[in-house]
């Protein structure tokens, strides 16, 4: 049996569906009964954790699984200092020593080895107290999600989409959800000692305008790019919402600066084959 977090969102999800697919059994570990219902028809055992930073319900939550993949609730408003995440991080590797899985798979992020400040920071935070933990841990680090690419689907049906990722003909590393569920029940199959770092990209680079080109082709007419300025995004973040967009405007720094950036030398490096096409046309065909 394998215990998966996050599974009512994308990559958790995305895991357990691996998962069931070879015949595997799937405990769910959910903030509450009626969000782990859907995955209870499906079979699976549910597990409730209201608090990811709860040590010994999630400890309990893992207990007698094969294997245990961890993923940090999302934040993309942290507080200074990121102490949710430092919460999150202590709790993993708690959890983890009491329960005793054979190993665990952390979704990590590319440029998580980064140290220079930004919203990234949250997966270097829990991989350097994981790397204490004296589980065989998997820390996986994918690309950019080809699926943000769902923030723009209103816009693109209007005929033109912003872009953050500028200028627009620069190109990132980026990767499937569906193969960062794949290749992590892959390492859930596998046996190793200690710590591995994981290295997922997809199976080509991408910028702004390929985006914009892949709704093109998707909705069969001519979808128009423009780039969000940098100086207005601090004003359309708060505007949004966000009380600390700092670190999420150094993200997106980094990655258009180029030293958000994968690790290379000490990490394994595995490829996705699910392309922009693919992810854009499943996005456009929701109904």
């Amino acid at each position: 049996m394998f215990a998966v977090t996050g599974i009512t969102g994308q990559v958790g999800g995305a895991v357990a569906e691996h998962l069931l697919a070879t015949g595997q059994p799937v405990r769910a570990i959910v903030r509450n009964g009626e969000r782990g219902e859907p995955w209870r028809e499906r079979g699976c055992e549910i597990a409730i954790v209201p608090d990811a930073s709860d040590a010994s319900a999630l400890a309990e939550a893992i207990n007698g699984a094969r294997g245990a993949f961890l993923m940090n609730p999302p934040n993309y408003d942290p507080e200074p200092d990121f102490p949710d995440t430092h919460r999150v991080a202590a709790a993993f590797v708690e959890a983890l020593e009491q329960s005793r899985p054979d190993r665990a798979v952390f979704l990590s992020t590319v440029g998580a080895q980064v140290e220079r400040f930004n919203l990234l920071n949250n997966g270097g935070i829990i991989e350097r107290a994981l790397r204490e933990c004296s589980v065989p841990t998997a820390l996986l680090r994918p690309a950019w999600f080809l699926e943000n690419a769902a923030w723009d689907v209103p816009a693109a049906r209007q005929g033109r989409i912003e872009s953050y990722l500028q200028p627009l003909d620069h190109s990132i590393g980026m990767v499937a959800v569906d193969d960062i569920g794949r290749v992590t029940v892959e390492l859930l199959g596998e046996t190793w000692d200690g710590l591995r770092i994981v290295e997922l990209r997809g199976p080509a680079k991408v910028s702004g305008r390929d985006i914009a080109d892949a709704f093109s082709r998707a909705l069969g007419r001519t979808i128009e790019v423009s780039i969000v300025p940098r100086d207005r995004w601090e004003v359309r973040f708060r505007s949004q919402g966000m009380k600390h967009p700092e670190a999420r405007i150094a993200m997106l720094d980094g990655f258009n600066q180029g030293w958000i950036v994968f690790q290379g030398d000490g990490a394994e490096q595995r490829t996705g084959s699910t392309s922009l096409d693919d992810v854009v046309g499943a996005l456009v065909a929701r109904p």
